[in-house]
């Protein structure tokens, strides 16, 4: 299977990164310039229509969007390694579903928060507030579901981990911090020490 990744360093790339590392997947790495403008090239629009990274070209085939990725190589590769739920297990549903919280509702929190906070012309205080509010309400959440397991899914690390902490660890940046959530601050810890979390990605 040939893979192509397209990616730049700390960006919305990052967790693939993490993820290709952890897998210890072969695949070839070609770097895009988002800070000159190259993911708007028609050479890597051709790829990516969206004009982003990541992107994975599996087998001349491009699968864009993080979080595809990501649970596709939990699929691909994970399954074998014992870091993603086989199919029809309650586990990969809880995997599905995480992953996807992770990307979709707390990101969307995350960005409210962005904007409220760092756009110029969004500013908000309230805006602010709201955002954070609801940030707290889903890390109330996460820390009901690591209260008795050291990890996402009980007691093994899995990617559903790395995915999760990736957009936690991402929102804490930014003002979304951890401090009030114990459980959530010491599993985040955790994560990141793993070597694959660790270098240029």
């Amino acid at each position: 299977m040939s893979l192509v990744f397209y990616w730049h360093p700390m960006s919305s790339a990052t967790p693939v990164a993490c993820a290709l590392a952890e897998l210890a997947v072969p695949h070839e790495r070609v770097r895009i310039d988002i800070r000159t403008g190259e993911q708007r090239t028609a050479a890597y629009l051709a790829i990516n229509p969206n004009g982003k990274v990541p992107c994975l070209v599996v087998d001349g085939t491009p699968l864009f969007e993080g979080l595809a990725i990501l649970q596709w190589l939990g699929a691909q590769h994970g399954v074998a390694q014992g870091v993603w739920p086989q199919d029809g297990t309650p586990e990969r549903l809880q995997a599905l579903s995480w992953t996807t919280w992770a990307y979709v509702t707390y990101a969307a929190l995350l960005n409210r928060l962005w904007l409220a906070t760092r756009d110029e012309a969004l500013r908000s205080h309230e805006q602010a507030a709201a955002a954070l509010a609801g940030v707290n309400e889903l890390l109330d959440l996460l820390e009901t579901q690591l209260a008795d397991r050291p990890w996402m899914l009980g007691e093994a690390y899995s990617l559903v981990d790395l995915v999760v902490g990736s957009v936690v660890g991402y929102g804490v940046y930014f003002g979304a911090d951890v401090e009030a959530h114990p459980q959530v601050k010491q599993w985040l810890g955790r994560l990141q020490a793993r070597p694959a979390m660790q270098g240029e990605v």
